[in-house]
């Protein structure tokens, strides 16, 4: 997409624009990088078309674009393009809308194009018990590295009960975990402040005591031991004091699996939003409604949170056929 030849002056200043806007609101690296290349395809979709000007521009030719990207295949994998990749496209399209709106550049009326089905299925749920085996793995440290200082096991304990805590206490999302700075985290009142949510949606989640305490361990004994920039406001940062990546987490998670003594826990496809999906079943398990899970998870519909409500089921029916010998 980067690559898309862009020949309108005026395009290629309106996507610079753009980048520059979304990067003063405050939005993730990643989202400042990734959202303009999504727009300079459609602009390039404009070129192709006769289209050079932002005046020619209209929700018509948005829509007609987006229905076009719906018919085009996968060149890597075969077939369409994924749901996901789609809503990323759309999100970008209504981003780039509300841009256009809030500048003067453009007025256009408000763009109603419906996100598509969800296509990512949930592969594992750990259960309460291997939750629970992981935050024991935390402190069954390997023997003594040579290039490891005494304390950095420790640091490193305090920080993987800080993680824990956040994608399975608080539910959060991976780039709404490495979003997260310090000023993010209340703990006078005990919630955090998620700032860069799905959709760029806020919500408050709240934290429990013994989340709580796993925060300001991490807060005030570990995480001081990684900085090496007073300025730096990211709260989980990595061993070299920069905000600490998705990858480098999942890394962690992983580590600890295989600190476990479990097999079949070890078998598990996990990543970080098996954590995500593990307290959202267990809340539901544990008799809280629907709606109070949705607003907990950040999720805009019950829709995505009934996907929790079909487990159960699933799982119920497969231990009620063990019961009977027909598993």
């Amino acid at each position: 997409m980067k690559s898309l030849p862009i020949k309108s002056p005026a395009f290629a200043y309106i996507e610079k624009s753009f980048k520059e806007w979304l990067a003063v609101l405050g939005y993730a690296e990643t989202t400042v990088y990734s959202m303009p290349h999504y727009i300079r395809e459609f602009l390039h979709y404009l070129e192709l078309n006769g289209k050079t000007q932002i005046n020619q521009i209209e929700n018509k030719t948005i829509k007609e674009y987006y229905r076009e990207l719906k018919t085009r295949s996968n060149t890597r994998q075969g077939g369409g393009l994924s749901n996901s990749y789609l809503n990323k496209h759309l999100q970008a399209i209504q981003k780039f809308s509300d841009y256009l709106r809030q500048s003067g550049r453009l007025q256009l009326p408000k763009l109603y194009i419906s996100t598509e089905e969800d296509d990512h299925t949930i592969k594992e749920i750990l259960t309460q018990e291997e939750v629970g085996q992981l935050y024991k793995a935390i402190v069954q440290y390997p023997e003594a590295h040579q290039n490891f200082a005494p304390w950095m096991y420790e640091a490193l304990a305090l920080r993987d009960k800080a993680m824990l805590t956040i994608f399975y206490g608080c539910g959060l999302r991976r780039t709404e975990a490495v979003s997260l700075d310090i000023n993010d985290v209340h703990s006078d009142k005990q919630y955090i402040h998620v700032r860069k949510g799905k959709n760029y949606k806020e919500r408050i989640v709240p934290i429990n005591t013994t989340g709580l305490t796993h925060l300001q361990n991490y807060l005030y004994e570990s995480r001081p031991r990684f900085l090496r920039n007073e300025k730096e406001e990211a709260f989980f940062i990595s061993q070299r004091g920069k905000r600490i990546n998705g990858q480098s987490m999942l890394l962690r998670v992983k580590l600890l699996v295989q600190r476990t003594d479990n097999t079949e826990l070890q078998q598990k496809e996990i990543g970080l939003h098996t954590l995500r999906h593990s307290i959202a079943t267990h809340l539901l398990q544990n008799g809280m409604k629907l709606e109070a899970i949705a607003k907990f998870l950040g999720h805009s519909s019950l829709e995505s949170t009934q996907i929790y409500t079909h487990l159960l089921e699933k799982e119920n029916e497969a231990s009620g056929a063990a019961i009977y010998g027909t598993v």
